[in-house]
This record gives structure tokens, C-alpha cells and sequence, in this order.
């Protein structure tokens, strides 16, 4: 996969250049820089992530309205989560009737 310098888009191939659908900047292909990149049949699938449970290891709940459709609680298990590569903490609500899952705002 290469990514254009001018505006950062994913570029496709034509014959032995690189163009960028969004600039149109086009670059010359490398076959050895291409050998190096890696492809989807080298890549390891390690299944699916881990889904955060709020009702793990928390007993403590807060008034917060399910936003299920069918669900009429006002009760939810919560629990703060880090937000990957981010600087802050996301929280995770789980409805204490239903079991339904959300991120809070």
C-alpha cells in the first residue's frame, strides 16, 4: 500500500506508476520498496478483540437509561476505560436488567 506525499491519500497503481485517486500525483514504482510491504497472506490474525465488560470486577451502578429498544432500565454497571492510543478515558456502561452494552459520551 502507498500513500501519496502531496495529501496523504492511499494511491493506486497504473502500470509501472503510483496515482493518487484524490491529487492525482503520480510517483514511480519500486519493486523492491513493493517486495517489502507487507500483504495480507503475511499478516497473522490474532480473532477478534477483546470485548470490555463493565460488569467485571464493578458492583457499583449509576442512573443511566439503556438505549435498547425493549429495555426500560434506568441502571447501569460503569466502568472507565483508557481509549487506545488516546489521552483519555472512555466509560462503558452495561445495563443492569438487559445486560445491554454502550459507550458513554
Amino acid at each position: 500500500m502507498q500513500f501519496c506525499d502531496e495529501c496523504g491519500s492511499m494511491m493506486h497503481t497504473e502500470g509501472e506508476t503510483w496515482v493518487c485517486r484524490s491529487c492525482e500525483n503520480e510517483e514511480p514504482r519500486d519493486p523492491q520498496a513493493e517486495a517489502a510491504m507487507a500483504t495480507r497472506d503475511g499478516q497473522r490474525d490474532d480473532g477478534a478483540p477483546a470485548v470490555a465488560d463493565a460488569t467485571q470486577g464493578s458492583t457499583e451502578t449509576m442512573q443511566e437509561p439503556c438505549p435498547a429498544d425493549d429495555c426500560d432500565s434506568g441502571q447501569a454497571y460503569y466502568a472507565m476505560m483508557p481509549k487506545p492510543g488516546g489521552s483519555y478515558e472512555v466509560r462503558l456502561f452495561t445495563c443492569v436488567e438487559c445486560g445491554h452494552k454502550w459507550r458513554g459520551s
